[in-house]
Parts: C-alpha cells; structure tokens; sequence
C-alpha cells in the first residue's frame, strides 16, 4: 500500500454514517483528517509555528473554512471564474469553529496556529459546516499542538414541534429552529441560534439533545486520539513572572481600584492614563526589557480588580446592581430623507439604525454551495473606530463586522413579512455611534424601532439583551455568577457574553462567546431566564411607549409598490421581443417592473398612482381580450381595408373599415391617422387568434351616436398580409 499509515475510523453522527480518515492527504500538516458526513467531504488541516511569535500579548489562532464551488459541481459565477475572498457564510461558518476551539488553548501559548477547512463535496443532507467542526476538532486533538478538546458540534431544527438532529435538506425547509452546539465532554461549548419565536424551555431542551449527541462524537474522537494522538509539544511560558506581578500590583491596586470605579469610559481611560505613566516610570529600569510584559501586568491587575468586585462583593464598576440594566433610551425619525430610522442608546451604547426599501430586484443574490439563492431581508452592520474613541482608518467590514451584522438579520428574520405581505426588498444598516459594550443587541432594539418607524409590518417587536458570567477558582462547577447588561470591561473581562434577542413570545436568535471550556446546564437556564426578563422590560418600558405598533404609511421618499399575478405562459408577453414591452412601460410610467417566474409580477414607484396605471397595463397585456369588452387603443397602422389597433402593448387588432364610424367611410384616412388614440369595442376572436375591433360599436353604446348606414354584419375577412392586391380591370 503506498499510503502506509493511512487509517480510517467510522460511527454513526445523528442516524448517519460519519467517518474520518488520515495518512493519505496533506502530509505535511500537524495533523489532517479528510471528514466524511454522507457525500459531504471536508479536509480539515491544523498547523502551528515551530517558534512563538515576538511582541504579542494573545494568542494567534486564525481559523479559515474555504468553500469551494466544485464542491457542488459549480463554476464560480466571477469574472476570473475562481473564487475569491470568503463569502458572508464561510465567514459565519469561520467564527462558529473558531469560537469552542479558541477557549481550550493554553492562554499562554504564542505559536502561530492555522486551522483551515476547505470543503470539496456537499451533500445537501449532511451539514459541511458540521462535518468541518468535528474534523477540525480531530485534527487539532491529536496533532502535537498543546489544546484541552475535543470537541463536537452538531445542528438542531424542531420540525413540526420535534427536535431533529443534523437536520436533512427537506427537513430545514421546514424547521423552526436552526441551531449550533458545540460540546466538550461534559460542557456546552457554543451556541448559535435562530428560531420563529422559541420558547425557553424548548430552546433549552434543543441544546441538550444537541449536547446528549456531541457526547458521543466527542467519545469517537477521543477513541482516535488514544490510538495515534501525538505526544504535545512543550513551550515557553508567556505568562508575567509572579513576583514582578505581585510588586506592580501592589504599587498600583489602590489607584486602579479609583480609576475604574466609574459609568463614563472616558473618565475611566483618562484616569488610568496617569497610573500607566507611574508604573513604567518606576518599573522600566528596575524591570529591564520587560517593558512590553508591564502593560500586559497592568490588563492582569484590572482584571483582578473587576473580577473580584463581581464575584466577591456583586459591585459593578457602574454601580449598577447585578441584575440591572444600564440607562435606556429610544428614539426614532432622527434622519429626514431615509424610509425609516431608529436611535437605541444603553448607557454609553449607542447605535442608529436606518431602513431602506426597494423592489423584489435588489434582492441579494447569493453563489455559495447551500440551497439559498437570494436575500431579500438584508443587515448591515458597521463599527467605526470614532465609536471606541480610535483613529482606525476605515477598511470595510471585518469578520466582527459580518459577524454582528448576520446575528441582528437572525434576530429579526423571523418577524419580517412575508413577500405577499409586504412585497419589499428591506435593507437594515446599524451604524455603532459609540461602544461600551453590547452593540450586537443594540442594533438589534435600534433596527427593531427603524422597522416599525418605515411601515414594514413585522409580526412582533424584537429587542436584545446580554448576560456575562464570572467563575471562581471551581470554574463553571463552583460559585459562579451571571449579570445581565454587560458593559465593556465586563466583557473585557469576564467569562462569558451570552447574547439572546426575541420578542415577548419567544427566542429568535442566540450567540454565546466564551473565554472557558463551556457551560452547564444550570448556567445556560439562569442565563434564559435573566435575558427573558431583561428583554420584556425593554419591549414594554423603552421601545413599545416610542412607537407602539408599525406605521400603516411608509415614508413619502419610499417607493410604492403594487402586485399581481398572472399566468406564466403571458409572462413573454410582458416583456416582450428583446424586452421591449416591460421597458416601454418602465419608461412610460417611470416605474420598475419585476417578474417572477411564477407569475408574481411586482411594480414599484414613487408615484402609487404610476404604479396602478403601469399594473393595468400589465393585466391588459396578460389578460386575452374578451369579446365584448371595450378598449382604449392607438392606431399603428393603415391599410385600405381598415387600421390596426393596439389595445395594450405588443396586442392588436383589425379595425374594419366599414366599423370606423357610424356613417360609411371611403378612406381609412379621413377618419383616423396613425398614432390617434381611439376607443375600441373587441366584436370578434377568430379561430387563430386575430383580434377584430369595432370603433362604430363603441360610437353607438358609449357615446349614443346613431348609426347613418347598414353594414353587412358578417363581413369577408381581409387578408392581413399587407400584400393584398385588387383585382386588374382589362
């Protein structure tokens, strides 16, 4: 065999067959493990530095999950036709690996390491993203690289009020639940959630049949690593040398304590300031060349600081108390031109959230390897560095940035109309004004209030809460303590930042980042039922007395929209040769007109009145005439034997010339010219289709004229070639 140490392990993941295998592919990683789940196959790689990396203070982790579009037998639609930088999803898909793993890394570690998962075949039954975790997981566990896992993830939907496990194609159509855990062994590791207004109790039940099934996973893998799991490597320590700890802290506590002992960031940033100075000034010469370790000693002793004020006295730096939330206020119409704005300040949060509308053609087109094609519900969020008090140049959205921005869009999804409801395309962008920690739930109460502000008739209110945790020497199985509302440092500084954003009803979005190994169930319970609360105040008591309900007007600067539906077999007839019909109509009517391809046609304007002329015409062009129906039409051609009318773009019909008028008519241009707009009655549709008008019997009904002459009632049919020839007199 020329692949002498190539294994392969497999179990059974959710009532499917998973297996990995390694020692065929990527040879020269710290380890490797291509991931089989179903079809679905990813190359999960994990490789770190033989020497630490100089001057950092953390530990450099990036994790890459790369989508291929091979993978699902495409071609990427770029012009270069390869793909490029990574999509909103593999980004998404990046952060929820990156999340459990990155907390069971020695804190002090300082080697490079590059987790990449490049997934190569999707089976739209069998998750990739899935499948790339837990090869992730296997790769790094037994590889040399120092790390406390493994770790499992799996996806939970509720289907027709059951929980599923790794839900199928056809199953996550229809589920009410799209969530992520992650386990260790014993704990919750991540969760990541979006759900049509989930219960508590349900939501919890979710994570801990998702966990129950990451048990066994992790169990596999852990089998895996007893068999070839290399021996981890040794390193250096980064960590401070304690008794230059004990001497820094003991010099600065006391004024540490003062500085941080404060609401305002501001005063707090400028308090330490002066501290900082008095450290170095004292340490730098006695503490030769650890100039750089100081500041790290400065972040430690803050630390202690605010830890031990939670933990130990329940004091927050604000003076808050534990379970109370910072000071709220909500506001909106702050911009005068755009559909719709909101302002949701918390203490010193702030973010200004704008909604945008458009027709059904400025739906998001997506080219990723799942079944979604497009976006119709688009968030955006942006955090500029004045909002932390920075000088940052601004470069486009980060990973935070895409980040953030997806959870809020997940949070609202569920209570956005449908496209019959509100045949919109709606665009959400928060902009974070200033940070002091919590601007993903932020946005989420900000765009909540922008939403109600422009019209748009979600079916409930959404606002967004956080909850932080503090853990002793015991970790999460001690004496822990949870707070509602974390700020900045508590973020900064705490084990936990436990997001949860739902209506009064129920959850429709969770996202849980950890600095330990994970969670236990009775945290994850507290954690519900503080953000519950916390939640449901801010609904009744901030956003519900600001606007109350949806406005049943959208804004002047909005475009108006109208719908209709009709046969798809007349959709060509809309549009016309080359697209000439549906343009003429934009044009004429100064309106976008939109074509599904079920027949839902959507017509937006600025002008409603526009857009209900425009609809009439498109139901004249996709209607078939009707005998006896009257017209309103314009000459386009004339012959001897009568003028072509048209009744509605790309549609016309004869006008005999004996049913010109009420009177007889010797030449078609003594009564009409082309380009006239006439009044047509449909008399007759022939066999193949040609349509037969009557200006004489619209004269007669409509206007009462009385007719002056007799006409045959059953005239010859004309040839309508245009060749027709009379007949030589010799």
């Amino acid at each position: 065999m020329f692949f002498k140490n190539f294994k392969k392990w497999e179990t059974e993941f959710a009532g499917r067959k998973f297996s990995l295998e390694t020692g065929k592919m990527a040879g020269l990683a710290n380890a490797a493990f291509l991931a089989r789940y179903g079809e679905t196959e990813v190359l999960c790689t994990v490789t770190a530095s033989a020497k630490p990396r100089e001057g950092v203070d953390f530990f450099p982790l990036s994790v890459d999950y790369e989508e291929k579009m091979y993978a699902v037998g495409k071609i990427p639609g770029s012009f270069l036709r390869r793909e490029g930088r990574a999509g909103e999803k593999a980004i998404l898909t990046s952060r929820c690996i990156d999340r459990p793993i990155r907390p069971l890394f020695p804190k002090d570690l300082r080697n490079d390491c590059s987790v990449v998962a490049t997934v190569m075949s999707v089976d739209p039954d069998c998750s990739p993203e899935v499948t790339a975790a837990i090869g992730v997981s296997a790769a790094i566990a037994v590889s040399d690289i120092p790390w406390d896992g493994p770790i499992s993830s799996v996806n939970v939907g509720l289907v027709d009020g059951e929980i599923v496990l790794n839900p199928t194609l056809e199953q996550r159509e229809k589920t009410d639940l799209t969530l992520t855990v992650a386990s260790t062994a014993d704990l919750v590791a991540m969760i990541e959630a979006g759900g049509n207004e989930i219960l508590d109790d349900v939501m919890f039940d979710a994570i801990m049949a998702g966990h129950e099934e990451n048990k066994k996973m992790v169990k596999f893998i852990q089998g895996i690593v007893d068999e070839i799991g290399k021996p981890k490597f040794t390193y250096e320590s980064s960590d401070p040398d304690p008794e230059i700890l004990k001497e820094i802290e003991d010099f600065c506590i006391e004024d540490v304590k003062k500085a941080l002992d404060t609401d305002d960031k501001l005063v707090r940033d400028e308090a330490l300031l002066p501290i900082y100075a008095a450290v170095h000034e004292k340490f730098d010469e006695k503490f030769e060349g650890c100039e750089a370790k100081i500041d790290e000693i400065m972040y430690l002793v803050q630390k202690h600081v605010v830890r031990a004020w939670l933990k130990d006295e329940h004091k927050r730096v604000d003076g808050r108390g534990i379970d109370e939330i910072r000071p709220l206020n909500a506001e909106i119409d702050l911009l005068d031109r755009v559909h719709g704005s909101g302002l949701f300040t918390r203490g010193q949060t702030q973010v200004l959230s704008i909604t945008t509308l458009g027709p059904m053609s400025d739906c998001q087109q997506l080219d990723g390897l799942d079944e979604q094609q497009e976006k119709r519900y688009i968030h955006h969020y942006n955090f500029p560095s004045y909002s932390v008090g920075e000088t940052k140049p601004s470069r486009g959205p980060g990973r935070r940035e895409i980040g953030h921005g997806a959870l809020a869009e997940k949070a609202l999804l569920p209570v956005i109309p449908s496209v019959d409801e509100f045949p919109y395309c709606i665009r959400v962008v928060s902009e974070v004004l200033s940070s002091n920690g919590s601007t993903s739930q932020g946005s989420v109460c900000g765009s909540t209030l922008s939403l109600m502000a422009a019209g748009v008739p979600i079916k409930a209110p959404v606002a967004g809460i956080s909850c932080g945790l503090i853990t002793g020497d015991q970790g999460v199985y001690g004496d822990f303590m949870t707070m509602v509302d974390i700020q900045g440092l508590e973020d900064f500084y705490g084990d936990m930042d436990f997001k949860v954003a739902g209506t009064k009803d129920g959850i429709t979005a969770i996202q849980m980042d950890l600095k330990v190994h994970g969670l236990t169930p009775e945290i994850i319970k507290e954690a519900f039922a503080k953000t519950h609360k916390a939640r449901n105040y801010i609904l009744d008591e901030i956003m519900l007395p600001v606007i109350s309900e949806p406005r049943k007007e959208l804004s002047k600067y909005a475009p108006k929209m109208v719908t209709l539906a009709i046969n798809p077999d007349k959709i060509g007839d809309v549009i016309g040769k080359g697209g000439k019909v549906i343009q003429e109509i934009q044009n004429d009517f100064d309106v976008k007109v939109n074509i599904e391809e079920d027949g839902r046609v959507f017509i937006s304007g600025i002008d409603i009145d526009k857009c209900n002329s425009a609809r009439d015409v498109v139901k004249l062009i996709a209607t078939d005439p009707e005998v006896g129906a009257f017209y309103n039409g314009v000459v386009t051609r004339l012959m001897n034997f009568g003028a072509f009318v048209e009744i509605a773009p790309g549609k016309e019909g004869l006008v005999h010339i004996s049913r010109l008028d009420v009177k007889r008519v010797d030449k078609v241009e003594d009564v009409v010219n082309v380009g006239d707009q006439i009044v047509v009655k449909c008399i007759e549709i022939d066999d193949q289709g040609r349509i037969n008008l009557s200006r004489r019997d619209a004269l007669i009904e409509l206007d009462g004229l009385t007719p002056e002459n007799d006409i045959d009632e059953a005239p010859r049919k004309p040839r309508r070639d245009g060749n027709h020839r009379r007949p030589r007199r010799d």
